[in-house]
């Protein structure tokens, strides 16, 4: 925190418009500084938590809804799925301008489902369902 003040007090010094030193309190008579705006002026602290905000919450949430809609356009025939109620499957079906996708979740009933292609968690490259596991 100590080193922070002085850092604030050493900028204060070298943006100076007259070009003296004021005392590092930031109490000199005339001027002001960089570190008397910036803690001056009520909109400056906003816009730097609005972007802070920007940064952390909103642009990752951004990059992630991208990559979820980029993953479910890339869906094809014989894909392993996963939904979001933890349905594992074989995609047996898709058509790129419908909503829904048809899945095979029993290779021995030959068992499917119609599924919302928007309740689709995750894509996986192997095989997902555990009946090829117990069968081994």
């Amino acid at each position: 925190m100590a080193f922070a003040y002085l850092f604030l007090a050493q900028l204060d010094f070298l943006l100076l418009a007259d070009g003296e030193a004021k005392p590092a309190g930031g109490a000199g008579a005339g001027g002001g500084g960089f570190t008397d705006f910036l803690f001056s002026n009520p909109l400056i602290p906003v816009v730097l938590m609005g972007l802070l905000f920007y940064t952390m919450f909103i642009r990752p949430d951004q990059k992630k809804q991208r990559d979820l809609k980029q993953m479910l356009a890339e869906l094809k025939k014989n894909d392993a799925i996963v939904t979001i109620g933890g349905v594992c499957g074989t995609v047996v079906n898709v058509a790129p301008d419908s909503n829904f996708v048809t899945i095979r979740i029993d290779d021995t009933n030959n068992t499917r489902m119609r599924i919302l292609r928007s309740s689709i968690a995750s894509i996986d490259a192997g095989e997902v369902s555990g009946d090829k596991k117990d069968e081994q």
